[in-house]
């Protein structure tokens, strides 16, 4: 997968194909590779837009969840894009929930898979150690349900990050913000159609994480895939596919 990445403004970001749009907000550790096959999948009916998301960028005092979100506003407000279906995984969706509440406006649907929000294990009291690979390499594991996922490129991403120490400040304000800023009182005020893809096998946000936001956001839907991790779009592209594909056309229009 290779596509340009555009600027405008301060703004970088993927937009590919023609239609209703897309929005897919990564997580703390995602890259542009996290969403190849939705992307190639959904650009054939979809306008798709990847924001590069500043999560080692901002100040340190902007590098929170609320931080991110004003980021994601200035964007979709300087772009003017309406009727968003946006989704974000992990932290991404953490930043979606938080945008859906603020500025309901423009977003049409919301989608979440094992977004954090509610409950999130972290990456441990270690959290994260620098300089042992073999400590990154098994934790990039964690995230999916098969370990073979976790790839040298994936490991030397993540290495690369947590291997410098301001890199690993802004990583550690970010999970603590995550944590802090916990949504439960606050979901029931989404009206919008809310899709939720749950890997039966994340331990990051377990599958009561996924049934908890079903309970909580009025409007919602809970999809369990099994055999699958904390990031379905990456393990099982062909099934989340389906499902998103599904959800879509509900709200066609």
């Amino acid at each position: 997968m290779s596509y340009s990445i555009k600027q405008d403004g301060k703004f970088k970001f993927i937009e590919e194909g023609e239609g209703e749009i897309l929005m897919l907000l990564h997580g703390l550790f995602g890259a542009l590779s996290n969403f190849k096959d939705l992307i190639e999948h959904f650009k054939q009916t979809h306008k798709v837009v990847v924001p590069l998301l500043p999560l080692l960028e901002l100040d340190l005092l902007h590098t929170s969840v609320g931080g991110l979100q004003k980021f994601l506003n200035k964007f979709i407000e300087h772009r003017n894009y309406n009727h968003i279906h946006l989704m974000g995984n992990s932290l991404g969706g953490h930043v979606a929930l938080v945008h859906t509440l603020k500025k309901p406006e423009r977003i049409k649907t919301l989608i979440l898979t094992g977004s954090s929000g509610l409950f999130e294990n972290g990456m441990g009291d270690s959290y994260p150690k620098r300089g042992d690979k073999e400590y990154i390499r098994n934790k990039t594991a964690l995230t999916f349900y098969d370990p073979a996922l976790a790839t040298d490129e994936l490991v030397n991403e993540v290495f690369e990050i947590t291997n410098n120490r301001l890199k690993v400040i802004k990583i550690i304000a970010l999970a603590k913000s995550a944590i802090r800023n916990n949504l439960g009182d606050e979901l029931n005020q989404i009206k919008h159609p809310t899709c939720l893809i749950w890997g039966k096998n994340d331990t990051i946000t377990p599958p009561f994480v996924g049934e908890e936001f079903h309970k909580l956001i009025p409007n919602s839907e809970l999809n369990f895939i099994d055999k699958c991790g904390h990031a379905p779009m990456m393990e099982v592209p062909v099934e989340f596919n389906k499902i998103l594909e599904d959800f879509l056309k509900k709200h066609k229009g």
